[in-house]
């Protein structure tokens, strides 16, 4: 299998990943006036699994280290494989209501809230299980980017009360980000670390790339409970079927909800395979700079803040110099 042996790599990789997070949700932003964001969902999970399966069979199959996918896949244990599914399942319902809450308040609200929730989260309860990575650099980078939740909030009180967006759209983001911030601890639980000098795996751990088939396994089939739910009590709209999935749906709409999904799990599987050399805390809490990435998006290309009142963007760009001076300190964490 592939193996990230640079830090300079794992850094880009992360970079990459970052990219894929905070830009994925425009594809969800293209379909949303035609497609309910649940039928777009089901969409989207097909795509996570197939990105996985396609890294699987390549990168994860070929190379001198480790273990192949398949003989990897055999050889695990089952906590193990437990353990990243349950990541995709935790990761999953958070999901949701972060698409719910970008449906409802857009990406410039649901990012920076409940994906920087998500980071602060993510990174401490990474670390507590990990250990890897300088714990007063790591507290640091999360503080600044606590604080540039708070302003993306303020930012978002002014809009609220221009009457422009629901307050639900805030309290759906909140939410999300308090579960996804304790997904990724169980996937680096799952996988093995790597011997420096013989490049092999501990046995009964996952690769990576093993651990994100079974994490998007998770996603999927999970989406059965959590999405289906969202189908029969949506949070704004009316209810949808499951028929209106094939008679609503155009090849359009579903090769666009699958390209989100392979956007998306293309960040994840790169955040995952540098872990291997940066570290599960910082490789997590970099490419949730995703945050700023989905922000940017949503005011400077979707306008979402174009009706807020004046001041409102003085909140903005000191949310946008919180993000990268947090991530920045992250960068430099590794011990």
């Amino acid at each position: 299998m592939f193996i990230v042996e640079s830090y300079p790599l794992a850094i880009a990789l992360c970079v990459i990943t970052m990219i894929c997070w905070g830009s994925w949700a425009n594809t969800q932003k293209l379909t949303g006036e035609q497609w309910p964001f649940q039928l777009f969902y089901w969409d989207y999970c097909i795509g996570v699994l197939l990105l996985s399966l396609v890294l699987a069979f390549t990168l994860g199959s070929h190379g001198e280290g480790g273990r192949g996918f398949l003989p990897d896949l055999t050889q695990a244990e089952t906590r193990h494989i437990g353990s990243a599914f349950l990541g995709g399942v935790i990761f999953n319902l958070s999901n949701i209501l972060l698409v719910a809450a970008i449906d409802i308040a857009g990406m410039a609200v649901a990012f920076p809230v409940g994906v920087g929730l998500a980071l602060v989260l993510g990174v401490v309860t990474t670390y507590l299980s990990t250990g890897e990575g300088n714990p007063l650099m790591l507290g640091a980078g999360v503080a600044a980017i606590a604080i540039a939740i708070v302003l993306d909030a303020l930012a978002y009180k002014r809009l609220s009360h221009n009457g422009t967006a629901p307050m639900k759209g805030i309290v759906l983001a909140i939410v999300a980000g308090l579960l996804m911030g304790f997904f990724y601890k169980y996937v680096a639980q799952a996988m093995s670390g790597i011997d420096a000098a013989t490049r092999a795996l501990e046995p009964g751990k996952l690769s990576p790339y093993t651990a994100i088939v079974l994490f998007s396994s998770g996603v999927l089939l999970s989406s059965f409970v959590w999405n289906t739910f969202a189908m029969w009590r949506p949070f704004t709209g009316a209810r949808v079927s499951f028929p209106d999935y094939f008679t609503k749906g155009t090849p359009r709409l579903h090769l666009i909800g699958v390209l989100g999904g392979m956007i998306w799990n293309l960040g994840m599987a790169f955040s995952i395979i540098a872990s291997t050399k940066a570290g599960a805390a910082l490789s997590y809490g970099l490419g949730q700079g995703a945050t700023m990435v989905g922000a940017l998006w949503g005011v400077f290309v979707w306008k979402e803040f174009k009706a807020a009142p004046s001041g409102t963007s003085r909140l903005l760009g000191a949310m946008i110099v919180f993000y990268l001076f947090g991530l920045a300190i992250l960068i430099a964490s590794k011990n």
